[in-house]
């Protein structure tokens, strides 16, 4: 079952359906005679069917409107594009060009965080009395840091995205759900990663642009061989980043061949992740 938060730790949020708020001339009228003016990051699409009004951890309030989505369809590139997720290289692909290296982002942030945490572990209220104003002071810091970090993170995740869906029509993207290395050994670097973020970029950009993305079992492709589909007796240990096949003695990158088994699970020719077409069988395998 899901855990909710305490109404004393959660941020306040307002639900609008279509009937609770009017859009008139840029001014939102919530109901109970509540006038907003916002300021607008772009126009809506669409007329919207409900609203969602929410403060972040800094005190800014934002709203967020469900609108009808439009396809913009891109032009056809006739390429497909497998994407294996890690923590070494954020996202490893069939094509060299898209691999997507760990930007670090939380690594470079680091130190101004902590520094703030130190501060607030120094003026830490006693249970019940509330925090002083150096304690407020550093606690606003260290929450403007982190999201600094997850806007760079969700900025970089977005700006990958757009280069992989205007290159490829097809993409055989890791069903990776990350949250058991939240318990490892690389909890911090797998968190710093942001994995389901990017991953979740990558969803809405294909699914704007009208590509077609499908998404693979993760399970067992760092064991499998995308040449002839064979199988290893053991998992291999993270630190072998060279993969081997026993059965056809192919070797790759680790990380390359597991990008290359999305593309033979999703059923797409790994050949093509090249731009070219498998060659024509002998006469005698065609008929």
């Amino acid at each position: 079952m899901p855990r909710f938060k305490k109404r004393s730790l959660a941020e306040p949020t307002l639900n609008y359906t279509q009937r609770g708020f009017r859009l008139r001339d840029g001014v939102l009228r919530l109901a109970g005679g509540i006038v907003v003016r916002p300021v607008w990051s772009r126009e809506l699409p669409a007329v919207p069917s409900s609203v969602r009004v929410y403060r972040d951890s800094l005190g800014q309030w934002y709203c967020s409107f469900v609108v009808e989505t439009q396809v913009h369809a891109l032009p056809e590139t006739g390429r497909v594009i497998g994407v294996d997720w890690g923590v070494k290289e954020l996202a490893t692909t069939t094509s060299d060009a898209h691999d997507l290296p760990h930007p670090e982002h939380g690594k470079s942030a680091s130190a101004g965080l902590a520094k703030y945490q130190r501060m607030m572990s120094r003026r830490r209220p006693a249970q019940g009395r509330p925090g002083s104003k150096g304690y407020r002071h550093a606690r606003r810091q260290a929450a403007k840091i982190q999201k600094k970090a997850a806007l760079r993170r969700q900025d970089t995740g977005r700006k990958w995205a757009k280069q992989v869906v205007r290159d490829h029509d097809l993409l055989a993207v890791e069903d990776f759900r990350p949250k058991f290395l939240a318990k490892s050994t690389m909890a911090r670097k797998a968190a710093d990663a942001a994995i389901g973020a990017t991953k979740r970029e990558l969803i809405a950009m294909a699914r704007k642009h009208g590509r077609n993305l499908r998404l693979v079992d993760p399970k067992h492709t760092t064991m499998d061989c995308a040449a002839c589909g064979a199988r290893t007796k053991h998992a291999l240990p993270l630190s072998e980043r060279t993969y081997t096949c026993t059965s056809c003695g192919a070797m790759s990158p680790r990380d390359k061949n597991s990008a290359a088994v999305m593309l033979v699970r999703a059923g797409l020719n790994p050949v093509g992740a090249d731009g070219t077409r498998p060659g024509r069988p002998p006469d005698d395998q065609a008929a």
